[in-house]
């Protein structure tokens, strides 16, 4: 069974950083692309970053490039989001999901605030 376990989020400041991880079970990470989406509130799913296996192709939406970075490290099945100089406008709970600008199999979800 795919498991997929988000963390990380929470309340910040604008201007401030948080780091997500995505821990994943079930199947075999290493072989899988991996993708960060989000959803804010009210609205639908949109696509943040993906990952190949290798770490050797790496995309990101306009709205995070220069801000965010997607890495993971297939020896501990986990993925990161490590987002820098955060907006109101990152609101929104991030998911991760399995495949390369996939949106399922995803996980449950960590939500992150951006506010003063």
């Amino acid at each position: 069974e795919v498991q997929l376990v988000e963390s990380g989020g929470g309340l910040v400041q604008p201007g401030g950083s948080l780091r997500l991880s995505c821990a994943a079970s079930g199947f075999i990470f290493s072989y899988y692309s991996m993708t960060w989406v989000r959803q804010a509130p009210g609205k639908g799913l949109e696509w943040v970053s993906s990952i190949d296996p290798g770490s050797g192709l790496i995309s990101y939406t306009d709205s995070v490039k220069g801000r965010f970075t997607i890495s993971r490290d297939n020896a501990k099945n986990t993925m990161y989001l490590q987002m820098n100089r955060l907006k109101p406008e990152d609101t929104a709970v991030y998911y991760c999901a399995r495949g390369y600008q996939s949106t399922f199999p995803r996980g449950q979800g960590t939500q992150v605030t951006v506010s003063s």
